[in-house]
């Protein structure tokens, strides 16, 4: 019995303090008389009750502090008495609980007497359970007016400083207006009588200070006090009371003029040391976080605001200094690293002081400015020690993934302040734009540089790339997609492929920077240049292109044989139209996604592309089209003229037939049977070379047979002898002219790269020459046979220099159509207009 008694009736019965206390609240409720005790319990039935959430709508609660087990229902017939019963002992009841010796437990005891344990354990499950609804009902209010109780708090605040900063000035020009009417006041006092004066401060003198005089003197001596205990909110509360008493007086006259004097003084003064402070506290470095919020809240609340901001601004600033100096870069330590843990400090400390600025100062436009130019100037110092300790080598070395990653990991950082109002990114920005330039520069200035050395002794041999994968030892995107479509390149090819390939995985951060046109524009004058290296291995053309921009004294491998020279064609035009666009596709942001989808897709699809990139293959195309023309006069001039220099192709051959007594064999020319020998086997060469791209190779074709034939439409001395040589074109000779056109024409056309112009030309020079032989009176028509003879005799050439035999049916066919053009679709008539590019 001991042992239980020592423990309270309450705990026994399974209840918690607060459970007790709202029983023993609950009680003393039902003591109450009317109509206090409906009032009351009322009260209760809104903050205690019990209702449950369905669909988001309240039901009717269903029990309240009536229904208890042990609080006896009152009927209609009996509630007056017991009212009036209940008036009648009010005060006794109430005095049981303003006893010093009041005792909870004997007097729950008392009223729960005759309860058993069961009914006690069934209370407390009661309460326990009213108590968890209770404190969810609680979470749930808050939560749903969290977010107007903080706005309507900050609108409060603002509005407190406000009229704060208006008593303030109030204050001041009411007490300018008192002083001016007491200086008034004492010189009419000066005017009066002498015993007037004499009785009136005899009187005073009789009096005894009011309680506000006391009040006054106290004053001073309790502001010290707190200022020096640092109990600011309580300074704060003296000083507004202070203020108060000053305007009461002011008003009520309660106070002489002397003593109105002093307590204005000494308002003013605390109010200062209570500033100044505040104001050494927040420049101390220990004082962070809350103790900080508070300092220059109170300060603000003295009505220095913009005092207030700037400390805030330099105590965030002092800290992430302090901070600062435990990071020491270092020069063989990753630039990514310090940029990283740099960025977190800068920006996370920005990003705390804006934080602190909106709580305390709210979104008022003097401080907002100063926000942003304090956040800006940090910014503009985070990105010179970024550039100094980070970008600087990468820059100088050309590590533009480096240097790319770098300016990753700060704008990453900055971006999350923009959530916060502060859009930083642009500064920093326009602040690494040359850094990133530099790197930019030395990266493809390394591309043309070792693209060179691999040039210098390429065999022009056309490969597959390497199994082991990309030379750098990355795998990506591009290079997965080059799975499905491998070509053959030479090795300078191939290495200039796969650099550009890793070039463009490090350029994501130069669409940000807008440098997305210089990209495509470095990366052009790179491939122009590895272009010339390619037109200087031509043979015969070291003269010719030795002043090309950026060719410099670069030593590069001649190619010698015709395979070669085409692997030089296959090289650029696969670069130009397919391997270099497609990895251009990485700078559209657009269509990266779409890109990436279908890795098997060319990027020749022209929708896919934006007009700068349209733009920039045609400049690459028009570069390859330089090295085409190149390749194709070189052909030319070895077929048209010797080693000595002497020509194949003069009018002689045509005049001296008619004086020649011998019997003809009619064949064509031996300078066109060679074109037509050359161009079949180009034509073999490029059916192996040029897979999937035959349109490339009938182009080259073209070209090639368009140039000689150009040649001889505008050698002036071949027509000056035709046309006025001291001997006439004959018969036989206009015969033998007129063969080798149609010679041309036909193997052209069965090769499928006689295009609109060649025929144009050929035309105009067969009529050139026929009326150069109506000068001599004789009708070319009459001398010239059908065309079915010329068509028969130029398909027999076709098929004695070729080697294959006529088939069964009488069908003829060519080399080159065999070999070349047995997959393509269009007709030679097609590609009569060919355009430049």
């Amino acid at each position: 019995m001991a042992s239980n008694a020592a423990v309270p009736f309450w705990r026994a019965a399974g209840m918690t303090y607060i459970t007790y206390t709202n029983l023993c609240a609950n009680l003393v409720r039902q003591c109450l008389k009317e109509p206090y005790r409906s009032e009351a319990l009322n009260r209760e039935k809104v903050h205690y009750s019990v209702s449950r959430w369905v669909d988001g709508k309240p039901e009717k609660p269903n029990a309240n502090i009536a229904q208890l087990p042990f609080i006896a229902p009152h009927s209609g017939a009996s509630a007056k008495p017991i009212v009036k019963d209940a008036g009648a002992k009010f005060e006794e009841n109430l005095n049981v609980f303003k006893s010093d010796n009041f005792d909870a437990d004997a007097f729950v005891q008392s009223k729960c007497h005759s309860l058993n344990e069961k009914e006690i354990r069934h209370l407390c499950s009661y309460l326990v359970d009213l108590k968890r609804a209770s404190a969810e009902e609680m979470r749930r209010s808050v939560y749903a007016n969290y977010k107007a109780f903080i706005r309507t708090s900050k609108e409060i605040s603002d509005l407190e400083g406000e009229l704060s900063s208006m008593r303030n000035l109030l204050s001041t020009q009411a007490t300018l207006v008192h002083n001016l009417a007491e200086g008034v006041h004492i010189d009419s006092l000066s005017d009066t009588p002498d015993g007037s004066a004499t009785t009136g401060s005899l009187n005073n003198e009789v009096q005894e200070p009011s309680d506000v005089e006391k009040w006054c003197t106290e004053f001073p001596d309790f502001l010290d006090v707190l200022l020096a205990e640092r109990r600011i909110d309580e300074a704060l509360a003296s000083l507004d009371e202070g203020e108060h008493v000053v305007s009461e007086a002011k008003e009520k006259i309660t106070l002489a003029p002397a003593m109105l004097l002093s307590l204005q003084t000494t308002i003013t003064e605390r109010r200062q040391r209570l500033a100044d402070q505040l104001a050494e506290a927040a420049c101390q470095p220990s004082t962070r976080g809350a103790e900080l919020r508070v300092a220059i809240s109170a300060l603000k609340k003295l009505g220095d605001g913009p005092r207030a901001h700037t400390l805030l601004l330099n105590a965030h600033y002092q800290r992430y200094q302090y901070n600062m100096q435990s990071l020491r870069p270092s020069s063989t330590s990753y630039g990514g690293a310090y940029t990283a843990a740099l960025s977190q400090l800068v920006f996370s400390a920005i990003a705390q002081a804006a934080s602190d600025s909106l709580a305390i100062f709210g979104k008022e436009t003097a401080y907002t400015s100063e926000l942003v130019m304090w956040a800006t100037k940090q910014t503009e110092a985070f990105a010179i020690l970024v550039k100094r300790h980070a970008l600087a080598s990468s820059a100088a070395a050309g590590g533009l993934r480096s240097a790319a990653e770098c300016v990753q990991i700060a704008l990453g950082h900055c971006s999350l302040l923009e959530g916060r109002g502060l859009a930083l990114c642009p500064v920093l920005l326009k602040l690494f734009r040359p850094s990133v330039e530099q790197a930019l520069d030395a990266n493809l200035k390394r591309i043309e540089e070792s693209t060179a050395a691999l040039a210098a002794a390429d065999d022009w041999e056309l490969s597959y790339p390497p199994t082991a994968g990309r030379l750098s030892g990355r795998t990506s995107a591009a290079a997965s997609g080059m799975m499905t479509y491998q070509h053959k390149l030479s090795s300078s090819a191939h290495r200039f492929n796969s650099m550009v390939q890793d070039f463009f995985e490090d350029v994501g951060p130069l669409l940000s920077m807008q440098l997305g046109s210089k990209t495509l524009d470095g990366l052009f004058q790179v491939f122009n240049s590895y272009v010339n290296m390619l037109i200087k291995a031509l043979p015969g053309s070291m003269e010719e292109e030795a002043s090309f921009e950026g060719s410099g004294n670069k030593i590069v491998r001649m190619a010698e044989t015709e395979a070669q020279q085409i692997a030089l064609l296959a090289n650029a035009s696969l670069l130009a139209d397919e391997l270099l666009p497609r990895a251009a596709m990485k700078l559209s942001p657009l269509n990266q996604a779409n890109y990436k989808d279908d890795s098997r897709r060319r990027p020749m699809d022209r929708q896919n592309r934006n007009p700068e990139q349209r733009e920039w293959k045609r400049r690459l195309l028009n570069s390859v089209d330089r090295l085409k023309d190149s390749f194709c006069r070189q052909h030319a001039l070895d077929l048209i003229f010797t080693e000595e220099g002497d020509s194949y192709l003069t009018a002689d051959m045509y005049i001296n037939m008619d004086g020649n007594m011998d019997e003809i064999e009619w064949f064509p020319s031996p300078i066109f049977q060679e074109l037509y020998a050359k161009l079949n086997r180009m034509a073999g060469i490029a059916a192996d070379m040029f897979v999937g791209r035959e349109r490339f190779a009938t182009l080259l074709l073209m070209r090639l047979t368009e140039t000689v034939i150009l040649w001889l439409s505008e050698d002036q001395t071949f027509w000056d002898d035709i046309e006025e040589g001291p001997r006439p074109l004959g018969p036989l000779g206009l015969q033998q002219f007129y063969l080798d056109m149609k010679f041309v024409m036909c193997f052209a056309s069965q090769g499928r790269y006689l295009s609109r112009n060649l025929h144009r030309v050929v035309n105009d020079i067969i009529s050139k020459a026929m009326a150069a032989f109506s000068t001599t009176g004789m009708d070319p028509d009459s001398v010239l046979p059908e065309d079915d003879w010329f068509n028969e005799i130029c398909q027999d050439a076709i098929e004695k220099l070729s080697g294959k035999p006529k088939i069964a049916n009488g069908e003829r066919t060519s080399t080159a159509q065999l070999l070349l053009f047995q997959h393509n679709q269009f007709h030679p008539l097609d590609l009569m207009e060919v355009p430049d590019s």
